[in-house]
């Protein structure tokens, strides 16, 4: 039998070629394009979907406080050195930015998608539209109450500066007019990281209201005589990258001063809801000192890794069914004590299948009561074990008798239990 196919000439493989390789924060980017997909997975409990999209906004934080801001300190530095897959850091940037940008979209349509499918199952999100008789003056009560007293309302003007805004700062910024001459100013208020982001309402119905959404109904309590003339909501993430010197003589005090660093970055993203004036956009990007390329603006929440707030235990068909850790047997023939088990023979524990608590917890928590010179961790052949070192005691420690054994050269080891 004949055939029509003819023979292809095989190219060498060129080994130092740029397009070998994926760029590093594309990839960590698409990474997390997949944990978003979780959250419009139809098999997954709404409240997980949820979970999964609050996740996917943390890493997108994380991403940016630490992987964007190194690439912008290389970028200001004047750095052209290229990546392994062929991009300056200027080019990284640039991708970054449009890749992250629609990421942030997809995000947002995901969260109206999911708000919308938690209403229909009785679990609502709501805006002061959707109010019902009453709750407008139990809001103001609780606001009055927790709220109004953890607030500083600033007005911006040449005798009071922009404040400083931390890092994952969060807040409300105003233009306000003076009822009596109408005089204009800016005005801000930050919102602490104490206060919950959803303030639920009363009711056998779910329903929560955001909290900057809270704040906004009663403005007149926090500047009383002035008028809103217009108002949006922001949020600040900051460098956050911290660079620790190995030879440095107390890295505990470096540690401390690097993380008072870390709150102080330079502002790496923007973030401001869509309804917020040009004007006002304007004013925040230059008192935080933000580029146009720094600024992410839409949505109908900032911050979604804040949802988180709103997975509750009250409806566990919104979740996942709480898995249940078997307790091992061997362990049980004992008593429970995990080291007279161990004593008679190794033990090899599987998780999260097999409790925790009753193994690896119970070994582990007696050593936090001792002088440890050191401790040791080491793998052994197989993969799924681990060693653990208890021969480095302090002399003059005092060892509980039920330790003693475990305290001379010989290895401890969790090994797998055949079944």
């Amino acid at each position: 039998m004949r055939t029509s196919a003819q023979p292809v000439e095989i190219q060498p493989a060129d080994f130092h070629s740029e397009a070998r390789f994926i760029n590093r924060e594309l990839s960590w980017l698409a990474f997390n394009e997949r944990v978003l997909a979780e959250a419009d997975n139809i098999r997954h409990p709404l409240l997980e979907r949820l979970r999964f999209l609050s996740i996917s906004a943390n890493n997108l934080d994380e991403f940016y406080m630490v992987r964007v801001a190194g690439l912008k300190g290389q970028h200001i530095a004047g750095i052209t050195t290229r990546s392994q897959d062929g991009l300056t850091p200027a080019q990284q940037l640039e991708a970054i930015q449009q890749r992250a940008g629609k990421l942030m979209a997809d995000q947002q349509v995901a969260w109206m998608g999911l708000r919308r499918q938690l209403d229909e199952a009785g679990f609502a999100v709501i805006e002061p539209a959707d109010f019902e008789p009453g709750d407008r003056a139990w809001l103001e009560g609780r606001f009055m109450a927790d709220v109004f007293p953890v607030l500083t309302p600033l007005a911006i003007d040449p005798a009071h500066p922009f404040p400083f805004v931390a890092n994952r700062g969060f807040g409300l910024v105003l233009e306000l007019e003076r009822i009596a001459d109408g005089t204009r100013l800016q005005a801000l208020i930050l919102i602490p990281p104490a206060v919950d982001r959803f303030i639920r309402l009363p009711g056998e119905r779910i329903r929560f209201l955001p909290i900057e959404q809270m704040i906004a109904l009663f403005l007149d309590h926090l500047f009383p005589g002035f008028a809103v003339v217009a108002q949006g909501v922001f949020r600040v993430l900051r460098d956050s990258e911290v660079e620790i010197e190995e030879e440095a003589e107390d890295l505990v005090r470096l540690y401390e001063s690097a993380l008072k660093r870390r709150r102080r970055g330079h502002v790496i993203l923007l973030a401001v809801d869509s309804t917020m004036p040009a004007d006002l956009r304007r004013f925040l990007m230059e008192r935080l000192d933000a580029a146009p390329a720094d600024v992410f603006a839409g949505g109908e929440i900032l911050g979604l890794n804040d949802t988180e707030q709103l997975i509750i235990d009250e409806r566990p068909g919104l979740v996942f069914t709480p898995y249940h850790a078997r307790f091992p047997e061997r362990i049980r023939d004992f008593g429970g004590d995990c080291f007279a088990a161990i004593r008679q023979k190794d033990i090899i524990v599987h998780h999260p299948y097999e409790s925790f608590a009753a193994t690896t917890e119970r070994f582990i928590t007696p050593f936090s009561s001792l002088k440890i010179r050191s401790r040791t961790i080491f793998p052994l052949s197989h993969s799924m074990s681990s060693g653990v070192s208890a021969s480095s005691m302090a002399s003059s420690t005092s060892i509980p008798p039920w330790i003693a054994p475990l305290t001379t050269p010989a290895t401890l080891t969790f090994a797998p239990e055949t079944r």
